[in-house]
């Protein structure tokens, strides 16, 4: 009874700001307030507002949306156990212990020059110096003249 008359209330206050916004001549504005005002007392009138109340007060409605919920964690627990079992199985072995991990190569390297596990080297250096790490952009420029930037 009482959200009923709270629904009713509503509406006519919101019916009466869509009057007042329509005397300022926003007519888009107020038709939109007016279709938002008539929506609680069109639920009352459906009996949503009564089907909703009665489903509030009812003990047995909460039971169903717990074991909903219950069903839910299990359901997503199942889901979570099953990913992990089948990422583990989908995991490339490991490499064998002593053997070499492939380093990030030059674009232009050659098959030879990485069966040998040697890097190539670019042709721009010519002294035998060790290179310092500001020195050793010339993957970085290969690239980027490969892409033309």
């Amino acid at each position: 009874m009482i959200a009923e008359t709270v629904c009713a209330a509503v509406s006519a206050a919101g019916l009466g700001i869509a009057a007042v916004t329509a005397y300022r001549k926003r007519f888009l504005a107020a038709t939109r307030i007016a279709a938002y005002a008539l929506v609680p007392v069109a639920l009352v009138m459906t009996g949503f507002v009564e089907w909703v109340s009665g489903m509030v007060f009812d003990p047995t409605v909460w039971a169903g949306f717990g074991l909903l919920g219950l069903s839910w964690v299990l359901f997503m627990t199942t889901r979570a156990v099953e990913r992990r079992s089948l990422g583990a199985a989908e995991k490339p072995a490991k490499a064998a212990k002593g053997s070499p991990a492939r380093e990030a190569v030059a674009p232009a390297a050659s098959a030879a020059s990485l069966e040998r596990g040697a890097r190539p080297k670019p042709e721009s250096r010519q002294s035998a110096a060790p290179a310092t790490p500001a020195d050793d952009f010339s993957d970085i420029e290969a690239i980027l003249k490969k892409h033309g930037i």
